[in-house]
């Protein structure tokens, strides 16, 4: 019996193998496909996605593809890697601290729809306790897991969407929503159920200050309608901010919108508030190695951001990634390994760096960008450790040949790195040694020396002017519902 179960896995092995080579023969259509386009004829409509996530309904190539079916998000696959990595975010926790996390912070982007068929958004559902329920590979709604197959509490979740997920992937919205009310009905003990246990202490302090009670159900929060990310990015590149306080109302600021199947896109100050001070890990998925967490400034404004706001109202959490760009080996990383894992594998990779060079002015651009997400990563989080701004210091500014060549190649580049190291360095997020500094004293004094004969206009140069809130009256007019609930609940 078990010789013909082995047999038959054999075969369907072998067929699945026939049809993916039969599909990679196909992709031959793409000359077809790419004629017909041209042509202004009709081309064939075919799924998107990655290949590497054994995704073979996109082959063959050459058809005019479509980005996803929100409704067959999370699909069954997604599922299983979405069950794995919340066993495992709450298995380091646990082994950590000895204490099941009461609440997790998710930062959560439309790639996990676009890329990963939503594992993040199974991640979540699966932490509240829930499970879809799928109908010919759409899901048609959700089912509670009862308490004794779970074999552990209901975690509650904050989620943090992008504008992109709350314009493109409502239904995600929906999902988490219905999930939590669902949860939070239930009549379990409160040691079992951290949905339950908050939303009763938020339906009394929402009550306390004259605030719609409904409101202590809303998880999900994002930017208001028609506006994007969390500003934290332009208080950093802007050197626009003062202490960590000013990063997290600022954060704060731009994400106190709750979405639910009633509320799109409610200000509530206080309810976000109250979800983020029972927060005890921050957390994202990470599905590909195609970016890292200094491509872009929205890593460190939300992911950084979020764990900034945390520790600014009293907790301490931990903040990780969650890896899973190989399902077969996903992984949870402290996001201090993660920032060191990227900065050995490019910013201090001398292959890496001989690539970037060999692209010029765009070359240049590229480090001084990641250079520049690398502090915003340090303000946001204070992880990055004193030996990395070291390496960087000497391999970029330092050294006399690397110099000449951003000389040739991109001046405005060397000096916006150098002028973030001493800004990290006037900020104490740096403790450099005086003999470093000085060295990058004495090459910015050569960089501004050139830049005063090519530069027309006003420039920066190497004097941080730094300002925040306050500063600015319409920004702090702005502000001011949130500085006043912040002095409330902190």
């Amino acid at each position: 019996m078990l010789e013909l179960r082995r047999d038959k896995k054999v075969i369907l092995a072998f067929k699945r193998a026939l049809e993916i080579a039969d599909r990679i023969k196909q992709c031959i259509k793409e000359y077809d496909g790419f004629i017909k386009g041209i042509s202004g004829e009709f081309v064939e409509p075919g799924a998107s996605g990655s290949l590497t996530r054994g995704k073979i309904e996109i082959l063959p190539t050459g058809r005019n593809f479509y980005a996803v079916d929100p409704t067959s998000l999370p699909t069954e696959a997604a599922w299983k890697i979405g069950v794995e990595t919340a066993n495992k975010l709450i298995k380091y926790y646990l082994e950590k601290y000895g204490r099941y996390p009461e609440s997790v912070g998710e930062w959560l982007w439309s790639i996990d729809a676009y890329k990963a068929d939503g594992e993040q958004i199974a991640q979540i559902l699966y932490l509240l306790g829930v499970k879809p329920v799928w109908i010919n590979g759409s899901v048609k709604g959700l089912e509670v897991i009862p308490i004794e197959v779970l074999k552990r509490p209901r975690i509650d979740v904050v989620v943090r969407i992008s504008g992109i997920v709350r314009d493109t992937l409502p239904n995600y919205i929906y999902l988490i929503d219905e999930a939590v009310s669902k949860v939070a009905a239930l009549d379990e003990p409160l040691d079992m159920n951290f949905v339950r246990k908050h939303y009763l202490e938020h339906v009394s302090k929402l009550s306390e200050l004259g605030i719609d009670g409904e409101l202590a159900l809303s998880r999900v929060y994002c930017s208001p309608p028609g506006s994007y990310g969390t500003g934290v990015n332009y208080a950093v590149e802007a050197s626009a901010w003062q202490n960590d306080e000013d990063l997290a109302k600022t954060w704060l600021q731009w994400s106190s919108y709750a979405y639910t199947r009633k509320h799109f896109g409610k200000q509530s100050v206080e309810s976000l508030i109250l979800n983020l001070k029972t927060v005890d890990v921050v957390t994202r998925n990470h599905m590909s190695d195609e970016h890292d967490i200094f491509n872009c400034c929205c890593y460190f404004s939300y992911h950084g951001g979020f764990y900034n706001v945390v520790k600014n109202l009293g907790k301490n959490p931990e903040i990780v990634v969650v890896d899973t760009k190989d399902v077969s080996a996903t992984d949870v990383r402290n996001l201090k390994n993660e920032i060191e894992r990227i900065v050995r594998a490019k910013l201090l990779n001398p292959i890496w760096i001989s690539e970037m060079m060999k692209h010029g002015y765009r070359g240049a651009n590229e480090f001084s960008k990641k250079i520049l997400h690398l502090y915003g990563w340090q303000a946001t989080t204070k992880l990055v450790d004193k030996w990395v701004f070291d390496e960087i210091a000497n391999k970029y500014v330092i050294d006399e040949e690397m110099r000449r060549w951003f000389e040739e190649n991109n001046i405005y580049a060397i000096e916006e790195i150098a002028r973030r190291l001493f800004e990290a360095y006037e900020r104490e997020l740096w403790q450099a040694d005086e003999e470093t500094i000085e060295k990058l004293r004495e090459a910015y004094s050569e960089l501004e020396g050139i830049l005063e004969d090519e530069v027309v206009g006003d420039v920066q140069g190497g004097t941080i002017d730094i300002y925040a809130m306050n500063d600015v009256e319409n920004w702090s007019k702005n502000a001011k519902d949130v500085f006043e609930v912040w002095r409330k609940l902190k």
